[in-house]
């Protein structure tokens, strides 16, 4: 009788701790008029893939790129982006309870046109990225979430082989390595991954390490780079070769050793008689480490699925549409179960459904419709 007692408990406790779970999902909108909204908060039914609308928050512009604080009790979002002459780094306050957002203060971005901002393991550290002033910085955010102006702001005038794109630097991503010891800036307009010691004991924490940059495929303009787990592997997505990169990383230096292109010259969207023409956008790996996925804009508007290997390599696998036009990020919800993608050009939010065993998308049928978004993330709450 204990036992069966016992285990009627377990069941009941497990069954409140499911229904007390939230996943949430953050979404940024190229909105350009405060009067309407700039972020949309939805909760996402992990058992259906069904979303629904919980809040909105308005009285921002252009909320370009979200990220949350490890604890995830804060959004922090770039702001302004694409206003000339502005852009700001802003922090929201989150309550899961009713999921609401807060505004609590905005920061000069250190540049205009602002489209990454990454917090640390820690969540005392911010690192941003700006698109067209070629810039990247570093803020505290206290407990509190406030954030402080930026104490090191960096400004680069590179060019690369492809004049009409890379006349100057473009800094289009600022993340940590798994360690928090590095920072990476893949610089389109350069074809350079940009490399930096974090150093927190310095009054300016961007520090010269072993090698200041890595060079990329001439061309190819580096966007978004992610790491796997172990902190050794590294992945970058080119936004104008239609290419992922993946590189070796030790102490401080990448290696480059493998380049795959993320679509066959020969598909259904494109003429065989000239080269592909590719708009390379987002990265993530699955939960599970065991695929990579790359989103691709105008013309193939798909998602590219490569198996990875146990030393990191990749084999390409598929491709899925984003059912949407110009798939500018997307995001794996914790479970691996969903990937949400924020189609700028079609103003649509789709839901897909991943199988973790072969790794392929496909439709679930649940779309919402938002006016140009820009971002999407998500997190689960217990």
């Amino acid at each position: 009788m204990r036992k069966k007692n016992f285990l009627l408990l377990s069941f009941l406790a497990l069954a409140i701790c499911v229904s007390a779970q939230k996943s949430y999902v953050f979404i940024g909108s190229y909105n350009a008029d405060k009067n309407t909204p700039g972020i949309y908060v939805y909760e996402l039914d992990t058992l259906s893939g069904q979303l629904r609308e919980v809040s909105v928050f308005k009285n921002i512009r252009n909320s370009s790129f979200l990220t949350l604080s490890p604890n995830g009790r804060f959004v922090i979002a770039c702001t302004e982006t694409q206003t000339a002459n502005a852009g700001n780094i802003t922090s929201f306050a989150f309550d899961p309870t009713n999921g609401k957002l807060t505004l609590i203060n905005s920061q000069k971005s250190g540049g205009e046109n602002p489209v990454y901002v990454s917090a640390d393991m820690s969540g005392r550290w911010l690192i941003n990225a700006n698109y067209t002033g070629g810039s990247a910085s570093v803020f505290r955010i206290n407990e509190e979430g406030e954030i402080s102006p930026a104490m090191q702001a960096i400004y680069y005038t590179d060019s690369s082989i492809n004049k009409a794109r890379q006349d100057h630097s473009h800094i289009h991503s600022a993340v940590f390595s798994p360690d928090n010891k590095y920072v990476f800036f893949p610089d389109l307009g350069a074809d350079k991954i940009r490399i930096y010691k974090f150093d927190t004991l310095q009054s300016k924490p961007f520090q010269k390490g072993a090698t200041n940059f890595t060079k990329t495929f001439p061309g190819g303009g580096p966007r978004h780079i992610i790491f796997n787990t172990k902190g050794n592997v590294a992945y970058c997505i080119e936004e104008m070769g239609g290419a992922v990169d993946v590189y070796s990383f030790k102490k401080g230096i990448l290696k480059p050793v493998q380049r795959l292109i993320m679509h066959s010259e020969n598909s259904e969207n494109n003429s065989s008689k000239k080269m592909p023409s590719y708009s390379g956008a987002d990265i993530h790996l699955s939960p599970d480490g065991r695929f990579l996925y790359a989103s691709n804009r105008e013309p193939q508007n798909n998602i590219a699925i490569f198996s990875v290997k146990k030393n990191g390599m990749l084999k390409a696998i598929g491709s899925d549409s984003t059912y949407g036009v110009h798939p500018r990020i997307f995001a794996i919800d914790p479970t691996g179960k969903f990937v949400i993608v924020a189609n700028q050009m079609s103003d649509n939010i789709v839901v897909l459904k991943r199988d973790p065993v072969t790794g392929m998308l496909k439709k679930t049928g649940e779309e919402i419709k938002i006016e140009s978004p820009s971002c999407v993330k998500i997190r689960q709450y217990w």
